[in-house]
C-alpha cells in the first residue's frame, strides 16, 4: 500500500486559488479513477475535479467555502501500488502545477439576477458531460442534481433520466424525492399549530457568492439611471398570434414577445450606439460594438445565467427566437460553450409571468445598458378618445449614467416604444 497526495492543479487562465463548493467523498470512501471527488469554483469557472487514481480516501483539505491555493495538497489517497500512471504534477517556476488539468471543459459565464434584476458575470458548471460520463461509466446529470442526490441519499444510477441521452434532469430527481417523502400526520381540528423553533444558517459560497460579489461591485461602482415606460402591445399581440397560426416553419414553440422586443432593440441601436458598448475601466475606454451580442437572462438550477445570442443583427425573427431558445436550454443543462456564455454587449432580462409592474435591473458590467421586460396585462386606457381595453407592457431599463445621458436613454426607449406599438416598423431597417 502507498499514499498519493493530490494537489490542486492549475485550472487555467491565471487561477491562483479555488473555492471548495462541496466534497463528493469523505475519509474512508473507496473511489475509482475519474470519479468526481470535489466541486471547486474559481473566479472563472465551476469545475468538477475527478480522482487521479483509484484507492481509499485518507484525508481531505478544507470544507465548503474554504479557499485552497493552487499547488497545495487537496486530498490524500491510499492506493494498492505507486500510481506510475498518474504521477504527481510537478510545480513550475511560479509554484503552479505544470500540466495536468483534471477537469473537463469549463466555461466562464454571465449570470443575471432579475427581480431586482441583477445581471452580473459569474461562472458555469462543466458542460457537455453526457459523453464523458458514459465513457467513465457515470450517470449523466448536472452538478446541482448530483449534489442534491448526494444530500438526499439517492443513488442516481437507479434512476431513469428523461433528458437527452438519458441525462437525469432536476424534475427526475424531484419525482423520486417526493415519492420518498414521509407524509405528515393530519392535524386534528382545533389542535393548536406547533410553533416553529430554531434558525437555519446558509453559508454564501460558490456561484451565489460570486453573484453577490459582482452585484455589489456593479451597484457600488456604476451610477445607475433607471427609466421606465409603458408600451401598448395590443397590435404586437395580434401580430404574434397571427404569425404563430400561419408560421410555415416546422412545428415548435410559439413566438413569444422576446424576439420581437430584441428585434426592435437591434433596430434602434443604430441611432444609439452608445448603449451597445462596454466600458474598459483599466484603459479608461468605451468600446462601442457594431455587432449586437444580446445576453438573455435565463433561470437555471444553479442560478440566473446569461447565455449570449451572437450577431443578433444578422438573424430574422424566427432565427432569433430559435437561437434564444437554443442557448437558454444549453445554459439550463450546462451544455453551453464558453463562447455562448460570455461576451454580450447588452443584456435583456425578463421575469415572464412574474414580471410585475416595474423592476430596476442592475447593469451587467462591463456593459452600460440593460433592458428589463415586465408582464403584459390588459388594462382600461384612453385610446383614440375612448376608454377601451388594451394590452400594456412596461419596459424597465437601466444605464450607466457616466456614459449614457438621461436624454439619450429615454429617447432610445421611446424609439423602441414606437416600433413595438407599430410592429410593422420592427422589420424596417431604418
Amino acid at each position: 500500500m502507498s499514499r498519493y497526495a493530490f494537489k490542486l492543479p492549475d485550472l487555467g487562465e491565471g487561477t491562483v486559488e479555488a473555492e471548495i463548493v462541496g466534497w463528493r467523498v469523505k475519509p474512508g470512501d473507496i473511489v475509482t479513477e475519474d470519479d468526481v471527488i470535489v466541486e471547486v469554483m474559481t473566479e472563472k469557472a465551476a469545475v468538477e475535479v475527478p480522482a487521479p487514481v483509484s484507492g481509499r480516501v485518507v484525508s481531505t483539505r478544507g470544507g465548503p467555502g474554504d479557499m485552497v491555493p493552487v499547488g497545495s495538497e487537496l486530498i490524500v489517497f491510499e492506493t494498492e501500488a505507486a500510481p506510475n500512471h498518474a504521477p504527481q504534477v510537478p510545480a513550475n517556476d511560479g509554484g503552479q502545477p505544470a500540466e495536468r488539468q483534471p477537469a473537463q471543459d469549463s466555461a466562464a459565464v454571465q449570470v443575471s439576477g432579475a427581480g431586482q434584476a441583477a445581471a452580473v458575470h459569474s461562472s458555469a458548471a462543466v458542460q457537455d458531460q453526457a459523453t464523458s460520463f458514459a465513457r467513465a461509466g457515470r450517470v449523466a446529470s448536472s452538478p446541482a442534481v448530483r449534489r442534491r442526490a448526494h444530500e438526499a441519499g439517492i443513488d442516481l444510477a437507479q434512476l431513469t433520466g428523461s433528458g437527452p441521452n438519458g441525462r437525469i434532469l432536476r424534475k427526475d430527481l424531484d419525482a423520486v424525492v417526493c415519492a420518498h417523502a414521509v407524509p405528515k400526520a393530519a392535524r386534528a381540528p382545533g389542535t393548536p399549530r406547533p410553533r416553529a423553533q430554531g434558525t437555519e444558517e446558509i453559508r454564501v459560497i460558490g456561484l451565489r457568492r460570486l453573484i453577490a460579489q459582482r452585484m455589489s461591485d456593479s451597484k457600488r461602482n456604476i451610477p445607475h439611471f433607471t427609466y421606465v415606460e409603458e408600451v401598448d402591445v395590443t397590435e404586437l399581440e395580434a401580430l404574434r398570434r397571427h404569425l404563430n397560426n400561419v408560421q410555415p416553419q416546422e412545428p415548435g414553440p410559439n413566438l413569444s414577445y422576446l424576439p420581437f422586443i430584441v428585434s426592435a432593440l437591434i433596430r434602434v441601436l443604430h441611432d444609439f450606439p452608445q448603449c451597445n458598448a462596454l466600458y474598459d475601466a483599466e484603459r479608461g475606454v468605451i468600446v462601442r460594438h457594431h455587432a449586437v451580442h444580446v445576453g438573455i437572462a435565463t433561470q437555471t438550477a444553479e442560478g440566473l445565467k446569461v447565455p449570449v445570442v451572437r450577431h443578433a443583427e444578422s438573424l430574422n425573427l424566427w432565427e432569433l427566437a430559435a437561437e434564444m431558445r437554443r442557448v437558454s436550454e444549453a445554459a439550463r443543462t450546462n451544455k453551453a460553450t464558453r463562447e455562448e456564455l460570455s461576451g454580450s454587449t447588452l443584456t435583456v432580462t425578463s421575469l415572464g409571468k412574474l414580471g410585475g409592474i416595474v423592476s430596476t435591473p442592475i447593469i451587467n458590467a462591463p456593459e452600460v445598458s440593460i433592458l428589463g421586460i415586465n408582464r403584459a396585462v390588459e388594462r382600461p386606457v384612453v385610446h383614440e378618445g375612448a376608454i377601451t381595453v388594451r394590452r400594456i407592457m412596461n419596459l424597465s431599463s437601466s444605464f450607466d449614467h457616466r456614459f449614457v445621458d438621461g436624454h439619450d436613454a429615454a429617447a432610445m426607449i421611446q424609439a423602441m416604444k414606437q416600433r413595438l406599438e407599430h410592429p410593422a416598423t420592427i422589420f424596417i431597417e431604418r
